[in-house]
């Protein structure tokens, strides 16, 4: 079979069907996850631990900082102009509002918010001033048409455009300067790490340098093959360990990519790649600039000129996240609200019947294998508590108090996870944590279900999709364990905001359905 045949049997959609296609059976192949990188790796990954800024949110602050400056600049003038006398005040208002939203959808049409335009501002000062111009222009022609005071208002709209496109070029200039100062300290970058070592790596390298606007940094290069054939150091970048190291270093490290440096022919190398990578919360990308083949143009990102075929993405990203964030906090608050009166009485219920704190935390596995802490009201005697949940609770498990009972089969024990929610640990919906040392039938659940771990590619939840689907309880048997995954990756895979709150609102009547919970 020549080159390009295998070329031809390289499809990506098939690719992500193989990765994923086992995730809710036995975990023969699942990466082992004990922690260990080596010393450089480690220093590397401390050093990348600070959060950096995505640009996909500064880009949208500024539009929105944009759009807020011409309408304030704009309602200025028209005061300042004449006043509380015009004529038609609802329309000039209206006007406003849109030539401000028009300017900003022209400058985006007009790539001025390409970082590349960001950091060369005065390079897009002729697309900042069409873009104003058009406006104003589209403004004049609304208010002629909507009567007969088009001229009599054309001071306020010279004096808008003036005074508009002073403060942007001033505003862009600053930012540029803040912008190319994050760029230097790596505050506004994409983070990298290259997957795959030796020539290709080297290719891809030198590509990615040669782009004039490169926001990509990498980071380090990671491959299981040996010096022979992947030398320690590829164009200036030290291998910092194997694929197994990759997936511990990319939790302690702030990693946005990983890029694989595999020809497309080495599929089945790619696939074994990827059944390690995929649960981590990364976008992962497979370099393609030196295939001949061509694939659908959505297939492709693209650094500068150089294409990158799309694997997996991180779920939940940039906007999404921020969606989701004040989703979180808004029905917290809310729910604080509601049931404050009920969480008063299982204190005092608790505390009235048996020895020990009226609350239980509990350490479980929370966003990208993170260990949070999850606060939950304890339902067990104090002497008996197992904080490793090593041993599940079973049906009229002894350990329990009779208040905890009810309060297990009710899930109020769940309420006090609100405040888990408004600090950022949890989320409302998402997969629900589980314990650090949860197992069934003395084996750990990822040892169980391959692709376990995918599951932590999004912040757990309080409650989520397993749980409105009758999942919720005792998992005593594999096939618990699986089905609980494979309804955690559907809601990764499936996200939105819909979908939260129609988890969200099923919840409570699937809470009636008490079988399985004690």
């Amino acid at each position: 079979m020549n080159q390009m045949e295998k070329h031809q049997q390289f499809d990506i959609d098939r690719l992500r069907r193989k990765v994923t296609q086992g995730s809710g059976g036995d975990a023969t192949s699942a990466p082992e996850d004990n922690g260990s990188i080596n010393a450089l790796a480690r220093q590397v990954a401390n050093h990348l631990s600070e959060e950096n800024y995505s640009p996909a949110i500064i880009i949208g602050q500024m539009r929105l900082f944009e759009f807020l400056c011409l309408l304030a600049l704009g309602l200025g003038t028209l005061y300042f102009v004449y006043g509380a006398q015009t004529a038609n005040l609802w329309i000039d208002l209206s006007i406003v509002v849109l030539a401000s939203g028009a300017t900003v959808l022209m400058m985006q049409m007009a790539d001025c918010y390409h970082v590349p335009a960001l950091r060369a501002p005065l390079r897009s000062v002729p697309r900042i001033w069409g873009s104003l111009m058009v406006a104003m222009v589209a403004s004049a022609l609304a208010l002629f048409l909507a009567g007969d005071h088009a001229l009599s208002l054309r001071n306020w709209l010279i004096a808008w455009f003036a005074l508009g496109s002073a403060v942007l070029l001033t505003e862009r200039v600053l930012f540029g300067f803040r912008i190319r100062r994050w760029a230097r300290n790596g505050v506004m970058e994409r983070r990298a790490v290259i997957v795959g070592g030796g020539q290709p790596a080297k290719d891809l390298i030198r590509a990615l340098e040669m782009q004039p606007d490169n926001d990509i940094r990498i980071c380090g290069i990671f491959d299981d093959r040996g010096t022979a054939r992947s030398p320690t150091v590829v164009a200036g970048y030290p291998k910092l360990g194997t694929f197994a190291e990759l997936v511990e270093f990319a939790r302690l490290a702030r990693i946005d990519m990983l890029i694989i440096a595999l020809p497309l022919s080495a599929e089945e190398r790619i696939l074994h790649l990827l059944r390690k990578l995929w649960v981590l919360p990364l976008d992962i990308r497979l370099a393609a600039h030196s295939n001949s083949l061509r694939f659908r143009p959505r297939a492709y990102s693209h650094v500068g000129a150089v294409p990158m075929l799309d694997i997996m993405d991180k779920p939940i990203r940039d906007w999404d996240s921020v969606a989701k964030r004040v989703f979180d906090i808004t029905f917290s608050l809310l729910a604080l609200a509601v049931f404050w009166p009920v969480m008063i009485a299982t204190a005092v219920a608790i505390k009235a019947t048996s020895k020990g704190p009226v609350f239980f935390i509990q350490e479980r596995h929370g966003f990208n294998n993170e260990i949070i802490r999850v606060l939950k009201f304890r339902s067990m005697y104090t002497e008996m508590s197992d904080p490793t949940a090593r041993q599940a609770v079973t049906k009229n498990d002894p350990r329990v108090t009779p208040v905890g009972r009810f309060l297990r089969k009710s899930s109020i024990d769940e309420l006090p996870q609100f405040f888990n929610v408004l600090q950022g640990s949890l989320s409302l919906v998402g997969p629900r944590p589980h314990a650090v040392l949860a197992q069934t039938r003395e084996r750990k659940y990822s040892e169980i279900v391959e692709g376990y771990f995918a599951r932590h590619r999004v912040k757990p939840g309080v409650t989520g999709w397993a749980q409105i689907n009758g999942l919720r309880g005792e998992v005593d048997t594999d096939e618990k364990i699986k089905l609980r995954t494979a309804y955690d990756l559907y809601y990764i895979e499936n996200w939105s905001l819909f979908l939260d709150l129609k988890i969200l609102f099923l919840t409570p009547f699937r809470l009636l359905n008490t079988e399985n919970a004690y």
